[in-house]
Order: structure tokens, then sequence, then C-alpha cells
């Protein structure tokens, strides 16, 4: 007997010779012991990848006992107390509900969050979770080749008040099977009892998945409370040797030299004015002409050290690092008060006997003048700095995409020909709230200059809800020699989205100006490909013009003009030739006349004429140009009045090129459309029953119109039938059966060619988004959260009858096999979506 995947059997036969009766306990072997195999899920969390479990009358003979084991496998402030089904909408009360195969989802109360279990499932395993970046963190340059495991992580754990007392532990999948499982590893490995763990600044550290964000540095303890210390995070996380000048190529015999020690004697006088002491640990960064040192920890032996007013002196060896150029001293902000201000730095190489003095007289400290822990000095040569100090100005651009920005503490290093600047956080800049979406922010960062930049490396800790980022670019201003740098990224930093990277390495563009223009042809790319279906062949079009106020008019006698109303019978324009972006755009009211450009202006052709054949060029702020196909840079131009143009014409600033376009026939009933929040992002409904705006363009994004009367239509997830779109009791979700709450009226925003959906049931309440990408009902305020910008995936047909939108059930099969063949990625469906746009219109 074979098992099924849904129950296993366990069956003794038992036999004689006799053909005797087996006893009754006998008997009692043969029923089946069936197994389910459940999942669980950790409500309001889709980072928490889930845990499996068997549950038969063995293994748990009461529904507490089942309570009990999750609570120690999901972590929850109470622990599990509810179970519930995905949506949330039923609980679970006995053993007998569960059924085998299903997902259920984990909570410590009744109020129950629903979670993408898609999205979860796809989270990593604790081992696998990529290291988290700070300050002191650097991720290896390249990525780990597929289907290559990835080295386990290592953490490094202190002795509660004991800060000598550490060990380093690697998260490996034996020892990360749960959190309990964990501590009692620690019991093992710290020869301590371990029942609680905190970070280094005093916050209790509750589950695994916090441990695996962590800094990578904890501090186990027993029962008894946090006790500050001084942990040294800074020494387990940087790497032990920081990019120094690699290119550069030393003409002499470094190989002997190399072989000598570079034994220094390093003296450090902290000021004594109030507070300047510190309880953080301190290191130092030397910059030589052939190389760097590691940063070195500057211990004592006698107490504490670097109190204020005293002199540290301490002996370090460094190998040959060359001719002395630069330093980088910095703490790691531990302990109770870890602000520092430093009076100056003597260095004396014990091999050369040369001496360097360096006047420091800053506060290294976040409370204080800029915020910087970490700074870098120029060594003096004849009372003048070798290289001067400079302060870059770092403008750091955060894409337009809903949920782009990042509440992560953000990371820099800039690399030049002149050694790098270490890890500096981007914390203070001229916003009053940091990396939002579609901001740039500005912030100051000072260094010893670095000469011509080549690189940088930029990410973040991956901490904080919603800490994914989408990086635009990145410009670097050089003070000194009044150069920008431009570092062009247009990705996520994200372990959800892309390849899974929180930290990228970018390159300088050459020249600024040819980055610049390299960015805007990008984003026009990336415009075309979103809007190049409203130019497909049978479409019919209008062209609004936002300095006239009114659609483009092809008149019987060839005049053509820019101020015709929204219903203008010659406002219509029939796409009747499509060669890439290349139309002839025909009068949808005049057959044999066709919109042209002739001698530089406007005007009704025959549609033969070459001169009826315009280049459509899409712009990123979702207007199009029409340029003639035989010469560059002839547009269709119209002044204020609404008359044609040319480019010689005279008040240049009171004429307008760029024309919003729509698309007649787009929300026909049993049309599919896309409901597009940005570029590559859409309105998609989850498997909960929640909606949100940064779905990808897919066939979960798409939605199917019903339309109920003039202006009026209810959407109906094409992926989930019988699920619409709808407004109710304050919330805005997919999980509308049909009703009047699904009904929404659509508003055409003439300006920008997108529409906004409001309801119908309660008026002034419209399909929003916040800032996150998360959908909800909100009141119109021309913020560009209720801007959606439709996609027809398929026409629709209209009901001649004028009747309801409701179909046939003959129809309704040959419109769900239609559905059924739209391809899942809208990034490949060009052609195909051409021929569908034209094959219904016909």
């Amino acid at each position: 007997m074979s098992d099924t995947p849904s129950t296993s059997f366990s069956m003794i036969h038992l036999t004689s010779s006799q053909g005797q009766v087996p006893s009754p306990r006998q008997m009692s072997l043969t029923h089946p012991v069936v197994a389910k195999r459940i999942s669980f899920y950790k409500s309001g969390d889709p980072q928490f990848r889930g845990v499996r479990v068997v549950v038969n009358p063995r293994s748990f003979k009461t529904f507490d006992a089942l309570l009990d084991s999750l609570s120690r496998k999901v972590p929850l402030p109470f622990g599990v107390r509810n179970i519930s089904t995905p949506r949330g909408r039923h609980s679970i009360t006995c053993l007998e509900q569960l059924e085998d195969g299903e997902s259920y989802l984990c909570s410590h109360s009744r109020k129950v969050q629903p979670v993408d279990l898609n999205k979860a499932r796809r989270c990593r395993r604790p081992w696998h979770s990529s290291m988290s970046i700070s300050a002191h963190a650097h991720c290896s340059p390249a990525a780990a080749a597929p289907g290559v495991p990835r080295a386990p992580r290592r953490l490094a754990v202190f002795r509660n008040g004991d800060p000598k007392a550490r060990r380093m532990v690697l998260l490996s999948r034996r020892v990360t099977q749960s959190f309990e499982a964990f501590l009692q590893h620690l019991m093992e490995v710290m020869q301590c009892r371990v029942t609680k763990l905190y970070s280094t600044d005093g916050r209790k550290v509750p589950n695994l998945q916090a441990v695996i964000l962590s800094s990578g540095v904890v501090v186990a303890a027993g029962r008894e409370p946090f006790k500050p210390g001084n942990y040294d995070i800074q020494k387990y996380l940087l790497p032990a040797r920081l990019p120094g000048i690699s290119h550069r190529v030393y003409k002499g015999n470094t190989r002997a030299e190399n072989r000598k020690s570079g034994n220094w004697k390093v003296s450090i006088i902290t000021s004594d004015l109030p507070n300047a002491g510190t309880s953080s640990q301190i290191y130092i960064v030397l910059y030589g002409r052939h190389r760097s040192s590691a940063p070195i920890y500057l211990y004592g032996t006698d107490g504490a050290q670097f109190q204020d007013g005293h002199e540290d002196i301490f002996t370090i060896t460094i190998g040959n690092i060359g001719t002395l150029f630069k330093i980088r001293i910095g703490h790691t902000n531990s302990g109770i008060s870890p602000s520092w201000h430093c009076k100056q730095i003597q260095l004396w190489n014990m091999n050369t006997e040369e001496k360097f003095y360096i006047p420091v007289q800053r506060w290294l400290a976040q409370d204080q003048e800029d915020g910087e822990i970490c700074r870098e000095f120029s060594v003096l040569n004849k009372g003048q700095p070798t290289l001067p100090v400079t302060v870059y100005e770092v403008l750091v651009a955060t894409g337009e995409l809903w949920n782009a920005g990042t509440v992560a503490n953000v990371y820099i290093s800039i690399h030049g020909e002149k050694g790098d600047t270490g890890s500096r956080q981007l914390f203070r800049s001229k916003s009053s709230i940091n990396f939002l979406r579609g901001q740039t922010d500005t912030f100051s960062l000072e260094a010893v200059h670095l000469g011509d930049l080549c690189k940088i490396v930029i990410g973040h800790d991956g901490l904080g809800p919603g800490n994914g980022w989408f990086l635009d670019d990145v410009v670097i201003r050089d003070p000194i020699t009044n150069h920008e740098y431009a570092f062009f990224c247009h990705r996520w930093l994200d372990q959800g989205e892309d390849d899974g990277k929180i930290v990228r390495e970018l390159y300088a563009k050459d020249n600024s100006i040819i980055f610049a223009r390299q960015k805007l042809e990008h984003k026009i790319k990336e415009t075309w490909a979103a809007e190049s279906w409203k130019f497909m062949k049978g479409n019919t079009l209008q062209f609004y013009n936002k300095l006239t106020g009114g659609f483009v008019r092809l008149h019987p006698d060839g005049l053509v003009d820019a101020v015709g109303k929204k219903g203008d019978k010659y406002g219509f324009f029939d796409v009747i030739f499509n060669k890439g972006n290349i139309c002839i755009f025909q009068s949808h009211e005049i057959k044999h006349l066709s919109l042209a450009l002739d001698r530089g202006f406007a005007t009704g052709m025959a549609r033969g004429e070459a001169s009826t054949e315009l280049r459509v060029l899409y712009q990123p702020n979702h207007c199009a140009l029409l340029e003639s196909a035989r010469v560059r840079g002839l547009t269709v131009i119209f002044d204020s009045h609404g008359k044609t143009a040319g480019e010689s014409s005279t008040g240049y600033a009171n004429l307008s090129k760029e024309f919003v376009v729509f698309v007649k026939g787009v929300f026909l009933n049993s049309a599919v459309v896309l409901l597009a929040t940005s570029l590559c992002q859409a309105l998609c409904l989850r498997p909960d029953g929640s909606c949100t705006g940064v779905g990808n363009r897919s066939e979960k994004s798409y939605w199917k119109v019903h339309k109920i009367s003039a202006g009026i239509c209810m959407f109906e997830s094409v992926k989930n039938a019988h699920m619409y779109l709808r407004i109710k009791d304050g919330q805005c979700d997919g999980t509308g059966t049909g009703d009047i709450d699904c009904h929404f009226k659509i508003k055409k925003n003439l300006q920008n060619a997108s529409i906004s959906l409001e309801s119908t049931k309660s008026p002034g309440l419209f399909v929003g988004l916040q800032s996150d990408g998360q959908v909800k009902p909100v009141i119109y305020n021309k913020n560009g959260n209720v801007f959606f910008y439709p996609q027809v995936i398929k026409f629709g047909r209209e009901n001649p009858m004028g009747m309801s939108a409701t179909l046939s059930q003959k129809e309704e099969k040959i419109e769900s096999k239609n559905e059924q063949e739209i391809p899942a990625e809208s990034e490949a469906r060009g052609p195909l979506l051409s021929s569908m746009a034209s094959s219904s219109r016909k």
C-alpha cells in the first residue's frame, strides 16, 4: 500500500498457520494514524517564512498543546493564542478543523493581519540570510553563484557585563531551528546561563528573526537586566583590510620593504572639555603611498582610556604602508557616554624615526557639530597638509516608484585615486525626513581629498519595516575641482526585490552632461515601454494640449487647432499605420484626411502623403511629442490661442508641443485593463484580499471591467474571479462581491492622462495609495496618490442594447478562455497586445 500525500497509514497484519483471529490489542494496531502536514505563518509578518508542523494524535493530544508548541517556534509577544485561516476570517478552535496541506496564521490576539503567503514562502531561511551591512560592515563584492550555498553568517556574542568574554558563533541550520535551540547553543558556547539576548545599546532581541537582522553583535544574559559595557562592535564587523590605493605602483624594492615591520607609536590626547572623554572603542586607520592599514583598535592595560585631559600612548604594528599621507580615526559609538572630543594625535614611525603631529580639536559625536563619529586628517608636511580636507556634497535621489523610500540606515563609501572615505552613515540631510519616495537628499561628507572619484559602495542595513529602497542615482560634487561625479543605479536595494542585494557598487560616469542625457534616454525608453500600447493600429486617440486647455481638431477644410472640447467629433484620430513609434493619425470623422506636418505647420493632408507620417516621442511626464518622420526636430506646435505655429514663431515661451494622449474605449464592458501606479508597477490584488500599488505588471494586476452605466464601472480580478475592488467601512480591498460598494465613478485627469476612482456609494472617497504603496480610501488632494494610468490588455465590447454588463453563459465561457490566454509577464506582450487590440476593435 502506498502512502498518499495527505494521509499516512501504519498497519501490522498478523496471521498464523491455524488462521487464529488476532487479539483485540493486535486489532487496534490496524487503525490508520492520520498525519496532517500544516504550515503556520506569523500574522502581519511577510518576512517570517513559516514553520511546518506534522499534526497527529500522537504529537498533539489537545489544541492547547499545539498552541504551546507553536509559541516556541513563532515569535509573538504573548505566544500563539489564536490560529486563523490566511485571510483572518475564520478562527480554528480544535485540531479537527485543520486541513492537511493548508496554511494558517498565528497571532497572540483575535485581531489578525493578513500576510502575502507567496512572499513569505520566498523568504530565505535564517541561515541563508545575507548579512546586514552597517557603518562597520562590508558585503562581499561578488554575489554567490546560483546553486552554491551561502557561507553561514558570523555573530559576535558578549557575556552581559563582561566585554572581555566574547565568542564568535556561526548561524548554521543546526543551531537556528528555533530561538530556544539557539539560546541552548549559546549556553554551551558561553559556559553560562543564557535566557535573554540584548543589542549592544541595551535593546532586547526577542526572537530569531531579530538575531538575523541585528548588527552582527549581541549580548547574552541570564535573568539579570542588561549591563552597559564597552562591547566592541567594529572589531568583528570591519574587514581585515580596508580598500587601499591598489592601482598605485611603487617603483622600488617593495618585496624587501614589505618584510620590514612597520612599528608605530601613537599618542592621543583627549581634550579637557566637560564630558570630552568617551566610553566607546577608538580605532585608527593609517593610509600610506603603498596601501592602507586595517582598522586598529587602541586597547590599554591600565584601566579606562580616553578620559578628560588624559594622554594615551599605544604601540602598533602595521607592516610597510609607505609614506604616510592621511589617517582616519573614529569610534564605535558604544557605551553609556560615546561622545569624544580629541585634542591632538602624534605618530612616530619607529623604523624610520619620522614624526607626525596632527592637531584635531574636533568632536566625534552624533550629538555635536556635524554628527560624525569618524574623521579624516591629512598629515602635515613642513607645517602644511599633504592633501586638503574637503567637504563633499552628496546628492542621493530616491526613485518615484511606490514604496521606493526606506527607513533603514544608509551608508556610503566613496573611492578615488587617493584612497576612500570608509563607510559613512548618511543621516543628516537638508530634508526633515530622509530617503522619501521621489525625493533628493543632500548630505555633507568631510574627508581628505580623494582626487578623481571612480566608484562608490552604497547600501543600507536592512532594518526597520519597509526597509527596501529604490535608488535612482547619486551625484557627488567636489568643491575643490568644482566637478560633479554621477553614479547611476535605478535599481532596488531590497532583499525581496530584484536580485535581493541591499548594497551596490556603482561606477562614475565620465561626463555629467552625458550622464544626464543617458538618464533621460533611459526614462524615455521606460516610459515608451509602458505607454506604447496607445499607438497600436486600430486605436482611436485624442490629443489634449495643456497650454490651450483643449483637444487637437482636424476640420474638413484641413485646418488644425487645439481648442476642441472633449466630445468634439473632429477631435478623434484613428491609428491606421504603426511601425515602431512612427504612426499615421487619420481623422475619425473625415476618413480622407490625416494629421500632417507641412513646411513646419500642422495641417490635414491625404493619408498617403509622406508628411502624414509622424514619430511619437514619449516623455517621462506622460506627455508625447509628435515629430515629423522625415525632418528631425520638426514637431507639431500650437500657441496659447490654439493655432498652429512653427519652431521659428515669436514668443517661444507661449508655445506648446506636448500632448496628453487619451485612448477611446478603455473602459468598455468586458475589457481587461491594468491600473498602473508607476511605469513598472500596478494595482494588484493579493491572495488575502488586500490590495497594493506596488504589484508587478503581470496577470495578477489585470482587472476585468464591468460597465454599470455611463462613467461608472466595477473591476473584477482576472486572476481571482468574483473578487471585486471595493471601498467599504473605511477599507479598500478586493473582497467585494459586486454590490454597490464596488461601483466606481471614473474621473479623467486631463493634465497627466490618469484616472481616479471615486466611490459612488461614498462620494468624495477615492481609491488611494499610502507612501508605502498600500491601498486605502482617501480624499482627493491632487498629490498623486489617487492617480492611476490605465493600460488596455484587451478591449471589450459595448452592449448594443445599452442594458446590463452581464454576459450570457456562452459569452462568459469564451471570455474566460480568452483571459486564460493572457500572458503572465507584461514585459513580453508587445506584439501580442497589438494584435489583440486591433483584432478586438475590428
